[in-house]
């Protein structure tokens, strides 16, 4: 097992302490998540993203999607059949729900979400303020100052 000593950034670094808790908290979600659904992140472009999740199986509405501090929570829900008994021969296709949570950084914002061909496909884009972008400074030209000789 290998443990990480944040402290040596901490003594120049303000502001960033939620990162030790951050990975400290993935490594047990990742315990406790299974591989079901699976799903890929994709950099769609400089600013934007793209979080695919085979949910084949499942209807829009069994599906929900909620965004809260900053964690998107995708969740699948599947309503057992009363009365209706299968018989099964061989039961290869998962009919189990699903909770997936993902972490999104301060600036990322949901575009828009859809459904096609048994993938749930969620748009995300980083909106960077504009007090945070980067701000060309021109350089101007100034007359240098005359030292005046003449004052004693």
């Amino acid at each position: 097992m290998r443990t990480l000593d944040f402290s040596p950034l901490y003594r120049s670094s303000v502001g960033f302490d939620h990162l030790s808790g951050l990975l400290e908290n993935s490594r047990r979600v990742e315990k406790k998540q299974s591989g079901y659904p699976p799903y890929n992140i994709e950099k769609v472009a400089e600013d934007e993203y793209r979080i695919s999740i085979a949910v084949a199986g499942f209807s829009e509405q069994q599906v929900e999607i909620l965004l809260q501090d900053g964690v998107l929570s995708v969740t699948g829900k599947k309503e057992s059949k009363q009365g209706e008994e299968q018989v099964f021969i061989h039961k290869g296709i998962a009919g189990r729900g699903f909770q997936r949570k993902f972490n999104l950084s301060e600036f990322i914002k949901v575009k828009s979400a859809s459904m096609a061909n048994g993938l749930l496909h969620i748009d995300l884009e980083r909106e960077t303020p504009e007090a945070l972008k980067p701000t060309r400074i021109p350089i101007g030209t100034e007359q240098p100052y005359a030292v005046n000789s003449n004052a004693a």
